[in-house]
């Protein structure tokens, strides 16, 4: 039990790597977000064209499971995307009860004219860290690493 003239967290609380780790994926998904907007697309649509683009067939549990969110959330972007006629669903060849997830014609230019964006963002960003972009990306690794080990 903590004192009241006690501070709850230590002075260099907001020094911490996870803090800086936070600030910086905040920043960058404003920055998605602001240079998708135009293309009528959210940060979100983006990765779940890009995991579909990837793994063709896909489910939205498994998106869900993918992506972290609920299968609420991808079902909520899936009839989206769905009405724009950029993903459509199709039967399962062996389970007729499992739909799985494609991209359409207008699905993969959504996601071509979007992956120019974003890669226009990971521009902005490498250059601006120049020789050290590929020692960062390094340690993102890692760090991704050991936070799985937990």
């Amino acid at each position: 039990m903590t004192r009241h003239n006690e501070e709850p967290v230590g002075p260099d609380a907001l020094d911490r790597v996870t803090w800086a780790l936070r600030r910086a994926e905040l920043a960058v998904q404003t920055l998605k977000e602001q240079r998708l907007r135009p293309l009528g697309m959210a940060a979100a649509h983006y990765t779940l064209l890009m995991s579909v683009h990837r793994d063709p067939g896909l489910t939205g549990a498994e998106l869900a499971r993918r992506l972290n969110v609920t299968p609420q959330a991808v079902a909520s972007l899936v009839a989206r995307l769905e009405n724009r006629g950029q993903l459509e669903r199709r039967e399962h060849p062996r389970h007729r009860h499992i739909q799985e997830l494609h991209l359409t014609d207008a699905g993969r230019e959504a996601l071509h004219a979007a992956d120019a964006v974003i890669s226009g963002i990971e521009r902005q960003i490498t250059d601006g860290l120049g020789p050290e972009a590929g020692q960062l990306r390094a340690l993102l690794e890692k760090v991704a690493e050991a936070a799985r080990e937990t």
